[in-house]
């Protein structure tokens, strides 16, 4: 099912993206807006929710007042129901969190990036092993989550750091319903029914009965799963291109572009420090201080690695991206589409200034989660 899914989003990324980078181009001043599919989108979530509710509420109305065994068992089930489909809010767990007190000039410099691209800054900051960020939200009141990919944020220059933040922030900005918690949650609704109403792998006579019973109910969930994910696609692509004008609009255009060509080698940088993880298993067992030695120059050699990538070697990728599709995942728009969307309009200088000292600071910051990535991708790999 899942793969299905993944089929259905990367087809329909690109057969949407050059028609939104038309509209792109000749509209430089459009703005994030829900268009009818992802109104619809958001309606099926709160269908998905109304079900939870619905089963919580009748099993609370079979156990109050206690009728008969019947209706308290009844009532049981539905509330079991109930609890596993539940929402379920993001917690901070299995990351480097940091918050203001931690990282306070990390924190000045997305709270001035957030000002400009119209929005508010996060409530923490994580810093993982993975060559990627995003932002997302966390706990019941729904608090902002910024999730900085070390790997990728040590081969960036300082403007491509700020146009790295002003492209995430850009989604709190436009609004992306993807990021909203009402979608994710519902997603995962859906994906809990899913698992719930399997199938039974050599079902005995009453386990078949029971299958042929959740036949209905299992093809219905989804089909709602296979009809909820593509709705919000277009909107969730237009917010891209509108985060990656908000990258040009902060850190400049070079550094946007700059930004988009690192992502192109993404898989080259993995496959690097998967290498280095390598070579520290060769070592053998009783060299837990050897690889904590190479874990020390670790971003330096990854940063050595990505600077040395010739341009050539650039060009040849993007060709490359453009006949086979690439792009981050599924969801964003054809990355060589992207470029091009930046290129076409006007070259922007950048709002947010670069600064030595301040660089400098975050740096300092973030010394500690470097050190514990480090090691953690050295001795573990990039597995999650």
């Amino acid at each position: 099912m899942r793969g299905r899914v993944e089929r259905l989003r990367g087809a329909a990324a690109r057969r949407h993206g050059e028609k939104l980078l038309t509209r792109m181009i000749d509209a430089p001043d459009a703005r994030a807006h829900r268009d009818a599919p992802a109104v619809l989108a958001l309606v099926l979530a709160l269908v998905v929710h109304a079900v939870t509710v619905a089963l919580a509420v009748g099993g609370l109305w079979c156990l109050v007042p206690v009728r008969n065994r019947f209706d308290t068992l009844l009532g049981i089930f539905l509330l079991a129901m109930a609890a596993v489909l539940r929402p379920r809010f993001r917690r901070l767990t299995g990351r480097h969190p940091l918050f203001r007190d931690e990282a306070p000039e990390l924190f000045a410099l997305v709270d001035e990036i957030a000002r400009t691209v119209g929005t508010r800054g996060v409530d923490a900051i994580a810093v993982d092993h993975k060559v990627n960020a995003g932002v997302s939200a966390f706990g019941v009141r729904g608090r902002r989550l910024l999730t900085l990919g070390l790997p990728l944020w040590e081969t960036l220059s300082p403007r491509q750091r700020i146009a790295l933040l002003g492209h995430e922030l850009g989604h709190y900005a436009n609004g992306d319903t993807r990021r909203g918690d009402l979608l994710g949650t519902a997603f995962e609704t859906l994906e809990a029914w899913r698992y719930t109403l399997a199938p039974i792998r050599r079902p005995n006579a009453y386990e078949m009965i029971a299958k042929l019973l959740y036949l209905v109910p299992r093809l219905l969930v989804e089909g709602v799963l296979m009809a909820l994910d593509p709705l919000p696609l277009r909107a969730a692509q237009r917010a891209e291109y509108l985060a990656d004008r908000m990258a040009a609009r902060v850190g400049s255009t070079e550094a946007a572009v700059g930004l988009m060509d690192r992502l192109l080698v993404a898989r080259a940088l993995r496959v690097a420090l998967q290498r280095e993880a390598s070579a520290a298993a060769l070592g053998g067992p009783g060299t837990a201080r050897a690889a904590d030695a190479r874990a020390d120059g670790l971003w330096d050699r990854l940063r050595e690695y990505a600077q040395s990538i010739p341009e050539y070697e650039y060009e040849r990728r993007r060709r490359a991206g453009a006949r086979r599709g690439h792009s981050v995942d599924s969801t964003h728009p054809p990355t060589h589409l992207r470029r091009a969307c930046l290129l076409a309009g006007p070259p922007q200088a950048g709002s947010v200034p670069a600064d030595a000292r301040r660089d400098r600071l975050i740096d300092l910051e973030l010394a500690t989660a470097r050190v514990a990535m480090a090691r953690r991708i050295v001795r573990d790999g990039l597995g999650d």
